[in-house]
Parts: structure tokens; C-alpha cells; sequence
């Protein structure tokens, strides 16, 4: 079967639009006439390698898709895909903050949300996840929100449900991996019902707060996201770090306990 690659000024003109960015805007910036973006656009001009570059660089084209634009343009990829184990230093990186950052849960995901590492206090909770739901590999907001997964532990799942698909719908609107929108297809399609008395969030929330009830007692969890400047590998460029924080003075004493336990 033949597999049919669309032109490279097509993969540009979709990029652009996916930016919200006008011809004019995007030329200026990436330091060409608009007549020759127009050209590259609509197929009566070539784009060098290096002119490919600058249009990615000003559309924030992701390097799995830079790659694509590459090829599409007739030049060998530029970016490597390593496993994670191949990363050397970087890996090292985030061990050291999945380790660093206990006894808090952390863990590190791929574009799709599929698990690459968790640290111990991340694993106590993680271990609540029926096998069913691991394979083919572990998807963490499909183990979140799957009536079969947490879900019945998250107190206040409506809450963040809604929460967890505007991220994803915002990260697609970035990144358009189609399994990442079958992903979304299918965080959509659970139900919205969770525990019993959900809890809501507080008027003084600074932020959407994850309320989840365990074996050791009830969380109440914070989040950031760590992401790796100037990455010059697909795999770096996919990895997130996702690391929680209490949000009360009990979650943290019952964190502190949990952890030191394991």
C-alpha cells in the first residue's frame, strides 16, 4: 500500500491556520515576503531546509510534526526519538525530580498520558488501578476518571473532569496527535458521577484542587507541570513531569506518613 505524503506548503498553510496566525504576521516574524510564504502555502515555491526551521520555530510546531514537515519537504528528519532510558542526562533529570519531590506525589507522562515513571508516592495511589486498565499501557487520566479506575474515589469528579478535558482540549489544540484526540474522545464518553456528597470547590480555592479519598485518609492535592526548555528529541519534547503538592496541612502530614510507611 502506497502512503501518500500531503505537501509541505499544505502541512504549513494547516499549521498557520492552527496558530490563528495571518500570512502577513508570520512572515514578517520568520523574516520573508509574504508573496514567497504565499508561494511555499500554495505549492509554486520549495522551502529550503533552514526556511522550514524558521516557520517552525514561529509556529511552535511540535518536533514529531517538524519532522513530518521535513520529509514532506524531501529532507531526512532532523530530530531523534529516544526511549527514555536513552536519554542520558535528561533522564537523570527527572528522576532526580520524581525522586526530589517526595514524600509529594510525581510522575512523568508522554503527549498521550501514558505513564514512563512514578515515584514511590505516586505508586501507593497508583496501585489502586485495576489491572484492566494498565494494558496496553497505563494511561493515567484514563486510570483517573474510568468508573473502574479512581473516579469512585475523586470526591469532587465533576469538578475535575470538566478540568482535566479543557487541559486535554487546550494540549490538542497544540499538539493534534490523533491518539490523543481518540483519547479525549473517550475521557468524554465516562460519566460525571463520582462519589457520594461531591465535594465542590471553595470560593478561596486558589486553584482546582484534586479531592481524592484513600485507604489512609482524604487528599487534597495541588499540581504543577514541568516541561524541558529548547528540546532537541521527539521523546523530550512529549515528556511532562506532573508533580502534586498538599493543599491543607493534613494531606501533607498524611503524605509524610504514607510515604515514610512504603
Amino acid at each position: 500500500m502506497t502512503t501518500t505524503i500531503e505537501p509541505v506548503g499544505a502541512l504549513l498553510r494547516r499549521w498557520r491556520r492552527q496558530r490563528r496566525r495571518s500570512q502577513l504576521d508570520v512572515s514578517l516574524a520568520a523574516e520573508l515576503s509574504t508573496r514567497h510564504l504565499s508561494c511555499i502555502e500554495t505549492g509554486r515555491a520549495n522551502p529550503s531546509r533552514d526556511m522550514i526551521r524558521r516557520l517552525c520555530d514561529e509556529l511552535d510546531v511540535p518536533l514529531r510534526e517538524r519532522n513530518a514537515l521535513y520529509l514532506a519537504g524531501g529532507f531526512a528528519p532532523v530530530h531523534a526519538e529516544r526511549a527514555l532510558a536513552d536519554l542520558g542526562a535528561a533522564r537523570a533529570a527527572v528522576e532526580a525530580v520524581l525522586t526530589g519531590h517526595e514524600p509529594n506525589p510525581a510522575l512523568a507522562v508522554d503527549v498521550r498520558w501514558e505513564l514512563l515513571a512514578a515515584n514511590r508516592a505516586m505508586g501507593v495511589f497508583l496501585g489502586d488501578v485495576p489491572e484492566s486498565l494498565t494494558r496496553p499501557r497505563f494511561n493515567v487520566l484514563r486510570a483517573t476518571l474510568h468508573p473502574d479506575g479512581l473516579a469512585g474515589r475523586i470526591r469532587n469528579l465533576a469538578q475535575w473532569r470538566a478540568h482535566v478535558l479543557r487541559r486535554v482540549r487546550r494540549q490538542l489544540d497544540r499538539t493534534p496527535d490523533a491518539g490523543l484526540a481518540e483519547l479525549l474522545a473517550e475521557l468524554e464518553s465516562y460519566p460525571a458521577t463520582g462519589a457520594e456528597g461531591e465535594a465542590g470547590g471553595a470560593e478561596h480555592d486558589l486553584v482546582v484542587p484534586l479531592r481524592m479519598a484513600t485507604d489512609y485518609g482524604e487528599l487534597a492535592l495541588l499540581y504543577t507541570t514541568t516541561v524541558f526548555g529548547s528540546p532537541r528529541d521527539v521523546t523530550l519534547d512529549e515528556i511532562a513531569i506532573e508533580t502534586f503538592f498538599p493543599a491543607d496541612a493534613g494531606t501533607a502530614a498524611l503524605l509524610r506518613a504514607v510515604t515514610a510507611a512504603v
